[in-house]
Protein backbone atom coordinates (compact mmCIF):
# COMPACT_ATOMS: atom_id res chain seq x y z
CA UNK A 1 0.00 0.00 0.00
CA UNK A 2 1.16 3.40 -0.65
CA UNK A 3 2.18 5.78 2.22
CA UNK A 4 -0.86 7.92 3.48
CA UNK A 5 -0.76 11.59 3.68
CA UNK A 6 -2.18 11.41 7.12
CA UNK A 7 -1.02 8.05 8.30
CA UNK A 8 0.35 9.92 11.45
CA UNK A 9 -2.33 11.45 12.16
CA UNK A 10 -5.16 10.05 15.36
CA UNK A 11 -8.93 11.20 14.87
CA UNK A 12 -11.85 10.90 16.91
CA UNK A 13 -15.19 11.65 14.77
CA UNK A 14 -18.11 12.43 17.48
CA UNK A 15 -20.08 14.07 14.65
CA UNK A 16 -23.39 12.77 13.52
CA UNK A 17 -25.45 13.47 10.00
CA UNK A 18 -23.67 13.90 6.52
CA UNK A 19 -21.20 17.70 7.40
CA UNK A 20 -19.21 16.13 10.33
CA UNK A 21 -18.56 12.07 9.20
CA UNK A 22 -17.96 13.39 5.65
CA UNK A 23 -15.06 15.71 6.71
CA UNK A 24 -13.63 12.92 8.89
CA UNK A 25 -14.12 10.19 6.03
CA UNK A 26 -11.68 12.67 4.04
CA UNK A 27 -9.10 12.31 6.79
CA UNK A 28 -9.34 8.67 7.10
CA UNK A 29 -9.12 8.23 2.94
CA UNK A 30 -5.79 10.13 3.45
CA UNK A 31 -4.41 7.96 6.05
CA UNK A 32 -5.67 9.11 9.26
CA UNK A 33 -6.33 6.61 11.93
CA UNK A 34 -10.18 7.85 12.61
CA UNK A 35 -12.53 5.81 15.26
CA UNK A 36 -16.03 6.80 15.27
CA UNK A 37 -17.66 7.20 18.83
CA UNK A 38 -21.18 7.04 18.76
CA UNK A 39 -23.78 6.46 21.32
CA UNK A 40 -24.88 2.68 22.06
CA UNK A 41 -27.85 2.97 20.23
CA UNK A 42 -26.11 4.56 16.91
CA UNK A 43 -25.72 7.95 15.58
CA UNK A 44 -28.80 9.91 13.66
CA UNK A 45 -26.76 8.91 10.17
CA UNK A 46 -27.64 5.27 10.92
CA UNK A 47 -31.33 6.04 10.46
CA UNK A 48 -31.04 8.02 7.53
CA UNK A 49 -32.47 6.18 4.50
CA UNK A 50 -32.38 5.17 1.66
CA UNK A 51 -31.75 1.93 3.29
CA UNK A 52 -30.15 -1.06 1.63
CA UNK A 53 -33.19 -3.18 -0.20
CA UNK A 54 -35.30 -1.18 1.93
CA UNK A 55 -34.69 -2.26 5.10
CA UNK A 56 -34.77 0.26 8.01
CA UNK A 57 -31.84 -1.55 9.67
CA UNK A 58 -28.95 0.34 11.34
CA UNK A 59 -26.32 -1.67 9.71
CA UNK A 60 -27.91 -0.91 6.20
CA UNK A 61 -28.30 2.59 6.28
CA UNK A 62 -26.38 3.81 2.52
CA UNK A 63 -25.95 7.42 4.36
CA UNK A 64 -23.65 6.22 6.66
CA UNK A 65 -21.96 3.60 4.71
CA UNK A 66 -20.37 6.29 1.99
CA UNK A 67 -19.86 8.54 4.89
CA UNK A 68 -18.03 6.74 7.76
CA UNK A 69 -15.67 4.28 5.25
CA UNK A 70 -12.09 3.55 6.35
CA UNK A 71 -12.62 4.31 10.20
CA UNK A 72 -12.94 2.14 13.18
CA UNK A 73 -16.25 2.21 15.76
CA UNK A 74 -16.34 2.41 19.29
CA UNK A 75 -19.15 3.19 21.05
CA UNK A 76 -19.36 5.92 24.35
CA UNK A 77 -21.93 7.56 26.39
CA UNK A 78 -21.07 11.27 26.29
CA UNK A 79 -24.01 12.00 28.96
CA UNK A 80 -22.54 9.32 31.87
CA UNK A 81 -19.99 10.43 33.98
CA UNK A 82 -17.86 7.48 33.12
CA UNK A 83 -18.11 8.03 29.24
CA UNK A 84 -17.17 11.62 29.43
CA UNK A 85 -14.01 10.51 32.05
CA UNK A 86 -12.99 7.86 28.88
CA UNK A 87 -13.66 10.77 26.48
CA UNK A 88 -11.01 12.62 27.88
CA UNK A 89 -8.93 9.55 27.98
CA UNK A 90 -9.18 9.21 24.06
CA UNK A 91 -8.44 13.25 23.75
CA UNK A 92 -5.04 12.29 25.35
CA UNK A 93 -4.28 10.13 22.23
CA UNK A 94 -5.59 11.69 19.67
CA UNK A 95 -4.82 14.86 17.44
CA UNK A 96 -8.17 15.62 16.05
CA UNK A 97 -11.65 15.87 17.67
CA UNK A 98 -14.65 16.43 15.19
CA UNK A 99 -18.16 17.48 16.10
CA UNK A 100 -21.35 18.56 15.19
CA UNK A 101 -23.35 19.19 18.28
CA UNK A 102 -25.42 22.49 18.96
CA UNK A 103 -22.68 25.10 20.35
CA UNK A 104 -22.62 24.66 24.11
CA UNK A 105 -23.17 21.03 24.29
CA UNK A 106 -20.03 19.96 24.94
CA UNK A 107 -19.45 22.24 27.19
CA UNK A 108 -22.08 21.56 29.47
CA UNK A 109 -20.43 18.06 29.66
CA UNK A 110 -17.28 19.56 30.47
CA UNK A 111 -16.17 18.44 27.24
CA UNK A 112 -15.73 21.83 24.85
CA UNK A 113 -12.25 22.91 23.00
CA UNK A 114 -11.06 24.90 26.43
CA UNK A 115 -11.35 21.85 28.87
CA UNK A 116 -9.76 19.56 26.25
CA UNK A 117 -6.81 21.16 25.14
CA UNK A 118 -6.19 21.47 29.21
CA UNK A 119 -5.99 17.88 28.75
CA UNK A 120 -4.01 17.62 25.28
CA UNK A 121 -2.73 21.18 24.23
CA UNK A 122 -1.73 20.24 20.80
CA UNK A 123 -6.10 18.52 20.20
CA UNK A 124 -7.50 20.64 17.16
CA UNK A 125 -11.35 20.20 17.75
CA UNK A 126 -13.50 20.83 14.32
CA UNK A 127 -17.03 21.82 14.87
CA UNK A 128 -19.55 21.98 11.73
CA UNK A 129 -22.92 23.64 12.55
CA UNK A 130 -25.15 25.18 10.47
CA UNK A 131 -24.58 29.03 11.93
CA UNK A 132 -21.12 28.58 13.89
CA UNK A 133 -20.36 28.95 17.30
CA UNK A 134 -21.27 32.28 17.96
CA UNK A 135 -23.71 34.91 16.23
CA UNK A 136 -27.50 35.49 16.90
CA UNK A 137 -28.37 32.27 14.95
CA UNK A 138 -25.59 29.81 16.60
CA UNK A 139 -28.05 28.40 18.66
CA UNK A 140 -30.70 27.61 15.84
CA UNK A 141 -31.08 24.40 14.36
CA UNK A 142 -30.47 23.98 10.95
CA UNK A 143 -31.12 21.33 7.99
CA UNK A 144 -29.96 21.33 4.09
CA UNK A 145 -33.08 23.45 3.11
CA UNK A 146 -32.77 25.95 5.58
CA UNK A 147 -28.92 26.37 4.63
CA UNK A 148 -29.66 27.12 1.18
CA UNK A 149 -32.10 29.41 2.23
CA UNK A 150 -29.95 31.37 4.50
CA UNK A 151 -27.12 31.39 2.34
CA UNK A 152 -28.64 32.94 -0.15
CA UNK A 153 -28.50 30.30 -3.14
CA UNK A 154 -31.78 29.87 -2.99
CA UNK A 155 -32.95 33.46 -4.37
CA UNK A 156 -31.29 32.43 -7.35
CA UNK A 157 -32.19 29.30 -8.27
CA UNK A 158 -35.35 28.24 -10.32
CA UNK A 159 -36.95 30.77 -12.31
CA UNK A 160 -39.26 34.46 -11.78
CA UNK A 161 -42.04 33.07 -12.06
CA UNK A 162 -42.12 30.87 -9.27
CA UNK A 163 -40.70 30.46 -5.78
CA UNK A 164 -36.78 30.19 -5.35
CA UNK A 165 -35.64 26.86 -5.83
CA UNK A 166 -33.73 24.12 -3.87
CA UNK A 167 -31.18 21.96 -5.84
CA UNK A 168 -31.38 17.91 -4.91
CA UNK A 169 -29.92 16.16 -2.31
CA UNK A 170 -27.69 17.31 0.53
CA UNK A 171 -24.76 19.80 -1.15
CA UNK A 172 -24.51 22.12 1.80
CA UNK A 173 -23.55 19.36 4.13
CA UNK A 174 -20.86 18.08 1.53
CA UNK A 175 -19.53 21.21 1.18
CA UNK A 176 -19.58 21.91 5.14
CA UNK A 177 -17.45 18.38 5.62
CA UNK A 178 -15.07 18.77 2.66
CA UNK A 179 -14.24 22.59 3.65
CA UNK A 180 -14.23 20.70 7.80
CA UNK A 181 -11.86 18.52 6.28
CA UNK A 182 -9.94 21.50 4.48
CA UNK A 183 -9.48 23.64 7.36
CA UNK A 184 -8.43 20.57 9.70
CA UNK A 185 -6.19 19.69 7.22
CA UNK A 186 -4.70 24.01 7.76
CA UNK A 187 -4.58 23.99 11.63
CA UNK A 188 -2.69 20.48 11.58
CA UNK A 189 -0.28 22.20 9.47
CA UNK A 190 0.16 25.61 11.83
CA UNK A 191 0.84 22.99 14.56
CA UNK A 192 3.51 22.35 13.21
CA UNK A 193 4.86 25.36 13.07
CA UNK A 194 3.62 26.47 16.57
CA UNK A 195 3.14 22.82 18.79
CA UNK A 196 -0.03 23.84 19.86
CA UNK A 197 -3.74 23.04 18.83
CA UNK A 198 -7.12 25.50 18.14
CA UNK A 199 -10.71 25.24 17.42
CA UNK A 200 -12.00 24.91 13.83
CA UNK A 201 -14.77 26.70 13.41
CA UNK A 202 -16.92 25.85 10.23
CA UNK A 203 -20.78 27.62 9.71
CA UNK A 204 -22.50 25.92 7.00
CA UNK A 205 -24.29 28.83 5.81
CA UNK A 206 -21.24 30.99 5.47
CA UNK A 207 -19.53 28.02 3.19
CA UNK A 208 -22.29 28.01 1.47
CA UNK A 209 -22.34 31.65 0.69
CA UNK A 210 -18.89 31.96 -0.10
CA UNK A 211 -19.81 30.10 -3.57
CA UNK A 212 -21.93 33.09 -4.39
CA UNK A 213 -19.17 34.90 -6.37
CA UNK A 214 -20.94 36.81 -8.39
CA UNK A 215 -24.34 37.29 -6.52
CA UNK A 216 -23.00 39.09 -3.48
CA UNK A 217 -20.46 41.33 -5.20
CA UNK A 218 -23.05 41.74 -7.31
CA UNK A 219 -24.81 43.63 -4.60
CA UNK A 220 -21.91 44.88 -2.44
CA UNK A 221 -19.96 46.69 -5.44
CA UNK A 222 -23.67 48.70 -7.17
CA UNK A 223 -26.21 47.38 -5.13
CA UNK A 224 -27.95 44.99 -8.03
CA UNK A 225 -29.65 41.59 -7.24
CA UNK A 226 -29.03 38.80 -9.38
CA UNK A 227 -32.27 37.42 -9.05
CA UNK A 228 -33.51 34.40 -11.25
CA UNK A 229 -33.94 34.05 -14.72
CA UNK A 230 -36.77 34.90 -16.59
CA UNK A 231 -38.99 32.26 -17.11
CA UNK A 232 -39.86 32.15 -20.85
CA UNK A 233 -37.10 32.78 -23.99
CA UNK A 234 -33.86 31.77 -21.49
CA UNK A 235 -33.60 27.79 -22.56
CA UNK A 236 -30.70 28.17 -24.57
CA UNK A 237 -27.67 28.29 -22.17
CA UNK A 238 -29.99 26.12 -19.42
CA UNK A 239 -31.54 22.45 -19.47
CA UNK A 240 -33.27 22.04 -22.39
CA UNK A 241 -35.18 18.66 -23.63
CA UNK A 242 -34.18 16.12 -26.16
CA UNK A 243 -35.15 12.87 -27.83
CA UNK A 244 -34.24 10.71 -24.52
CA UNK A 245 -33.42 13.57 -21.64
CA UNK A 246 -31.98 16.37 -21.28
CA UNK A 247 -28.44 18.66 -22.21
CA UNK A 248 -26.85 21.79 -21.70
CA UNK A 249 -25.18 23.86 -24.78
CA UNK A 250 -23.78 26.79 -24.37
CA UNK A 251 -21.63 29.31 -26.46
CA UNK A 252 -17.94 29.29 -26.50
CA UNK A 253 -15.58 26.37 -26.16
CA UNK A 254 -13.84 27.44 -29.73
CA UNK A 255 -16.90 26.85 -31.66
CA UNK A 256 -18.27 29.90 -34.22
CA UNK A 257 -21.97 30.70 -34.00
CA UNK A 258 -21.98 29.29 -37.68
CA UNK A 259 -20.81 25.67 -36.53
CA UNK A 260 -23.15 26.12 -33.45
CA UNK A 261 -25.99 26.56 -36.14
CA UNK A 262 -24.54 23.86 -38.45
CA UNK A 263 -24.67 21.55 -35.35
CA UNK A 264 -28.78 22.32 -34.91
CA UNK A 265 -29.19 21.62 -38.45
CA UNK A 266 -31.55 24.57 -39.07
CA UNK A 267 -30.01 27.95 -41.07
CA UNK A 268 -33.25 30.29 -39.67
CA UNK A 269 -30.54 30.79 -36.63
CA UNK A 270 -28.45 32.82 -39.24
CA UNK A 271 -30.71 35.18 -39.34
CA UNK A 272 -29.87 38.61 -38.05
CA UNK A 273 -32.33 38.30 -35.09
CA UNK A 274 -30.20 35.19 -33.82
CA UNK A 275 -26.89 36.94 -34.47
CA UNK A 276 -25.89 37.98 -30.89
CA UNK A 277 -26.54 37.11 -27.23
CA UNK A 278 -28.29 39.99 -26.89
CA UNK A 279 -30.71 39.42 -29.90
CA UNK A 280 -31.02 35.70 -28.71
CA UNK A 281 -32.18 37.00 -25.65
CA UNK A 282 -34.48 39.81 -27.06
CA UNK A 283 -36.11 36.86 -29.60
CA UNK A 284 -35.77 34.16 -26.78
CA UNK A 285 -39.32 32.33 -27.42
CA UNK A 286 -39.11 31.84 -31.01
CA UNK A 287 -35.23 31.10 -30.47
CA UNK A 288 -36.16 28.34 -27.44
CA UNK A 289 -38.61 26.63 -30.28
CA UNK A 290 -36.09 26.79 -33.10
CA UNK A 291 -33.67 24.26 -31.02
CA UNK A 292 -36.18 22.58 -29.13
CA UNK A 293 -37.52 21.44 -32.16
CA UNK A 294 -34.13 20.94 -34.48
CA UNK A 295 -33.59 18.20 -31.57
CA UNK A 296 -36.59 16.49 -30.55
CA UNK A 297 -35.37 13.40 -32.47
CA UNK A 298 -31.72 13.35 -31.37
CA UNK A 299 -30.21 11.54 -28.07
CA UNK A 300 -27.95 13.52 -25.54
CA UNK A 301 -25.21 11.28 -25.68
CA UNK A 302 -25.49 11.12 -29.31
CA UNK A 303 -25.03 15.03 -29.29
CA UNK A 304 -22.68 15.73 -26.34
CA UNK A 305 -20.12 13.53 -28.89
CA UNK A 306 -20.96 15.56 -31.54
CA UNK A 307 -21.04 18.94 -30.04
CA UNK A 308 -17.79 18.16 -28.25
CA UNK A 309 -15.49 16.45 -30.58
CA UNK A 310 -16.53 17.56 -34.07
CA UNK A 311 -17.92 20.49 -33.29
CA UNK A 312 -15.75 22.24 -30.14
CA UNK A 313 -18.54 23.30 -28.18
CA UNK A 314 -19.54 23.70 -24.45
CA UNK A 315 -21.89 21.04 -24.09
CA UNK A 316 -23.05 18.59 -21.20
CA UNK A 317 -25.84 16.05 -20.69
CA UNK A 318 -27.96 15.66 -17.97
CA UNK A 319 -26.72 12.27 -16.68
CA UNK A 320 -28.97 9.95 -14.87
CA UNK A 321 -27.48 7.23 -11.86
CA UNK A 322 -27.67 5.26 -14.60
CA UNK A 323 -25.18 6.93 -16.90
CA UNK A 324 -22.89 8.16 -13.92
CA UNK A 325 -22.13 4.75 -13.08
CA UNK A 326 -20.91 4.10 -16.47
CA UNK A 327 -19.00 6.98 -17.19
CA UNK A 328 -16.13 6.61 -19.14
CA UNK A 329 -14.76 9.38 -17.68
CA UNK A 330 -15.04 8.89 -14.52
CA UNK A 331 -14.22 4.85 -14.85
CA UNK A 332 -11.08 6.13 -16.03
CA UNK A 333 -9.74 8.48 -13.23
CA UNK A 334 -10.79 5.17 -10.69
CA UNK A 335 -13.54 7.79 -8.93
CA UNK A 336 -15.69 4.71 -7.25
CA UNK A 337 -15.05 2.37 -5.00
CA UNK A 338 -16.16 -1.39 -4.23
CA UNK A 339 -16.97 -1.93 -0.51
CA UNK A 340 -17.32 -4.90 0.56
CA UNK A 341 -19.68 -4.42 3.77
CA UNK A 342 -20.01 -7.77 6.53
CA UNK A 343 -24.41 -6.73 6.02
CA UNK A 344 -24.50 -4.75 2.64
CA UNK A 345 -22.19 -6.72 0.79
CA UNK A 346 -20.35 -5.48 -2.00
CA UNK A 347 -21.94 -2.01 -3.41
CA UNK A 348 -19.53 0.60 -5.57
CA UNK A 349 -19.63 3.91 -4.06
CA UNK A 350 -18.04 7.55 -5.26
CA UNK A 351 -14.38 7.63 -3.56
CA UNK A 352 -12.37 9.80 -4.79
CA UNK A 353 -12.77 13.46 -4.28
CA UNK A 354 -9.25 14.24 -6.15
CA UNK A 355 -5.80 12.61 -6.87
CA UNK A 356 -2.68 13.01 -5.43
CA UNK A 357 0.41 11.45 -7.26
CA UNK A 358 2.33 10.17 -4.47
CA UNK A 359 -0.24 10.16 -1.22
CA UNK A 360 -3.53 9.08 -3.21
CA UNK A 361 -7.03 8.46 -0.84
CA UNK A 362 -6.94 4.75 -0.52
CA UNK A 363 -9.59 2.14 0.33
CA UNK A 364 -8.65 0.05 3.83
CA UNK A 365 -12.17 -0.92 5.41
CA UNK A 366 -15.82 -0.72 5.44
CA UNK A 367 -18.31 1.66 7.26
CA UNK A 368 -17.83 -0.16 11.28
CA UNK A 369 -20.84 -1.55 12.59
CA UNK A 370 -22.67 -0.50 16.06
CA UNK A 371 -19.51 -0.98 18.30
CA UNK A 372 -17.21 -3.10 15.98
CA UNK A 373 -13.90 -1.94 17.32
CA UNK A 374 -15.12 -1.53 20.95
CA UNK A 375 -12.80 -3.87 22.83
CA UNK A 376 -9.99 -2.98 19.61
CA UNK A 377 -9.97 0.84 20.65
CA UNK A 378 -10.68 0.43 24.99
CA UNK A 379 -8.27 -2.48 25.41
CA UNK A 380 -5.16 -1.78 23.17
CA UNK A 381 -5.53 2.23 23.04
CA UNK A 382 -6.49 2.59 26.47
CA UNK A 383 -5.70 -0.47 27.94
CA UNK A 384 -8.25 -1.23 29.92
CA UNK A 385 -9.05 -4.95 30.20
CA UNK A 386 -12.20 -7.36 28.80
CA UNK A 387 -13.81 -7.39 32.48
CA UNK A 388 -13.47 -3.70 32.02
CA UNK A 389 -15.28 -3.39 29.17
CA UNK A 390 -18.13 -5.63 30.68
CA UNK A 391 -18.39 -3.17 33.51
CA UNK A 392 -18.46 0.01 31.30
CA UNK A 393 -21.43 -2.11 29.49
CA UNK A 394 -23.23 -2.46 32.43
CA UNK A 395 -22.75 1.35 33.43
CA UNK A 396 -24.35 2.03 30.37
CA UNK A 397 -21.06 4.13 29.51
CA UNK A 398 -20.55 2.35 25.98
Amino acid sequence: MMPAAMDDIKVLDISQGIAGPFAAKILADFGADVIKLEPPEGEMGRRMGPFFHDDPNPEKSLFFLLLNLNKRGATLNLETATGQKLFKELVREVDVVVETFKPGYLASLGLDYESLEKINPKVLMTSITPFGQYGPYSQFKGEEIIAYAMSGIMSISGTSDREPLKHGGFQAQYEGGINGALATAFALLGRDFTGEGQHVDVSIQEVVNSTLVTNQPFYSWTGAVQGRRRAVGTMFGNVMPCKDGFFISQGGGGATWEDIVRFYGNPVLLEEKYANNEQRVLNGEEFDRIVIEAVKERGMHEMFKTASEDFRMLFGIVQTPKDLANCPQLESRNFYQEVDHPVIGKIRVPFRLFNMSETPAQYRMPAPLLGQHNQEVYTKLLHYTKEDLVKLRELHAI
